[in-house]
């Protein structure tokens, strides 16, 4: 059992207020907030946070861990990924559990169980990644919620691979709306791009920058907008993944406007960066081959509107690690062989602060919303998550406001050979982790354990 600590002198933070209060943990949870000077007799071990702001542990909803593709995986495992996750501020994932064509949902999510059980240093759940939709297959996504995994994600991108047809997506949306899941949706036309790619591919272009100029902006708003519209046609609530382009974000926001339940997320490289790190020499545009590819500034600008807005509810990172060296030089000379995916799960904190709050755009308390309330309350984590208050985890974060870090990936934490924001100053960034009562983080040094994370069964929706 943890020891029981105070931490004291802080400002509190939540979604809707910031208070000056002390924050009592006992049992890994949270006691009470108490005015300062009130005495705790016995308690363990008092943090001083003067000038700090205390906040709830990030929640990151889209993370690709140990993730299989082809011969290879993602670079980051549960161990890795998760002490990088930590080292950032964030107490709690739900990474992408896959199904391969032909195989049981459980099956799936048994592998993910034990590529995570033992290893994961903070608390986990999954989502279930839906590829080949059979009667039965249908049937189990009722076992599915029931075992504590009540979202689904669905593919409108990759041919042959992950993409399933509009009828197959009707189907999982009636599903969810009959059984209190949620849906999860990669919002691109995947037919069209496969067109773009061969026809780049067969006039000679295979350079990075042509992975960008085959998923324009304009396919990733019509595959939003028919996502949109096919889940109000099953009268089925709808969450929209890593949404990049402006006219993704036009679109869930009228249909919110309508009273339609869609929710957005989007991740930080479409914030701090854009498509014109695809110039960069050489191969080195590699680095950000992720889909949705980076767009312009002018959609970056949509996004952060959004977010201000709260047309778009969540960031997250779609953290998919994958090195130069060995896995995107693959796709050297043949771009669309560069696998997809960029790493970010332990700078997403960081840049959400530095870029929104200190400029700006986001408060503090919109922050906390974005990057921990509201994927708890969303997911069925909520209040067990994602609030200070009595009775919730005690995953805490301790945030120096003025602490500036420069990123480099020789001296973060993900294990991957560059980092797409290399060199770049922020400020604001995590001095303390609790996750369950216990420091895992303090100043910038791991102290957890593997294996010490949780599976989380969550909630289905009302």
């Amino acid at each position: 059992m943890p020891d029981s600590l105070r931490i004291a002198n802080g400002t509190v933070v939540s979604s809707t207020a910031s208070v000056r209060a002390d924050v009592l943990v006992e049992g890994g949870r949270i006691a009470r907030l108490l005015p300062r000077g009130e005495p705790t007799p016995g308690v363990g071990r008092i943090v001083d946070a003067t000038d700090r702001l205390v906040l709830p542990g990030g929640i990151d909803v889209h993370t690709h861990l140990d993730l299989p593709v082809g011969d290879f995986s993602s670079s980051d495992d549960f161990e890795t990924g998760t002490i990088a996750a930590a080292c950032g501020g964030t107490t709690c994932i739900i990474d992408y559990a896959t199904q391969d064509r032909g195989e049981r949902l459980g099956t799936a999510l048994d592998r993910w169980q034990r590529k995570a059980e033992g290893r994961a240093v903070i608390d986990y759940g999954f989502h279930m990644v839906v590829v080949d939709l059979t009667d039965d297959v249908e049937r189990e996504m009722d076992a599915i919620v029931a075992a504590g995994v009540p979202s689904f994600k669905v593919f409108m991108a990759y041919p042959g691979r992950l993409q399933i047809d509009d009828g197959a997506i009707v189907r999982v949306l009636r599903r969810t709306a009959r059984n209190g899941g949620l849906t999860c949706l990669h919002a691109e036309n995947g037919a069209v791009i496969e067109m773009l790619v061969q026809e780049a591919l067969a006039a000679g272009r295979v350079e990075p920058r042509i992975h960008a100029l085959t998923r324009p902006p304009a396919l990733e708003a019509e595959a939003t907008t028919r996502g949109i519209a096919l889940a109000a046609f099953a009268d089925a609530p709808l969450y929209v993944v890593h949404v990049s382009a402006a006219g993704a974000a036009h679109a869930i926001a009228d249909a919110r406007a309508r009273g339609q339940q869609v929710f957005g997320e989007t991740c930080p490289q479409y914030l701090a960066l854009t498509a014109e790190a695809y110039e960069e020499p050489g191969f080195d545009g590699a680095k950000y081959v992720m889909s949705p590819p980076l767009r312009s500034r002018a959609d970056q600008e949509v996004l952060w509107g959004a977010l201000g807005r709260g047309e778009i509810q969540t960031v997250a990172t779609d953290h998919c690690p994958f090195n130069m060296a060995g896995q995107k030089d693959r796709g050297r000379h043949d771009f669309s062989r560069i696998p997809n995916g960029a790493p970010g799960i332990e700078t997403r904190l960081a840049l959400l602060y530095d870029l929104g709050v200190r400029s700006g755009r986001l408060t503090i308390n919109r922050f906390v919303d974005l990057t921990s309330a509201q994927p708890a309350k969303l997911f069925g984590l909520y209040p067990r998550k994602g609030a200070i208050e009595a009775g919730a985890d005690a995953d805490l974060v301790v945030w120096n406001p003025s602490r500036a870090q420069t990123l480099s990936a020789s001296t973060l934490h993900m294990r991957v050979d560059y980092n797409p924001y290399e060199g770049r100053t922020v400020v604001g960034a995590p001095e303390m982790v609790i996750a369950g009562g216990e420091v895992i983080v303090e100043d910038g040094r791991f102290a957890g354990r593997p294996g010490a994370g949780r599976f989380l069964p969550r909630e289905r929706r009302g």
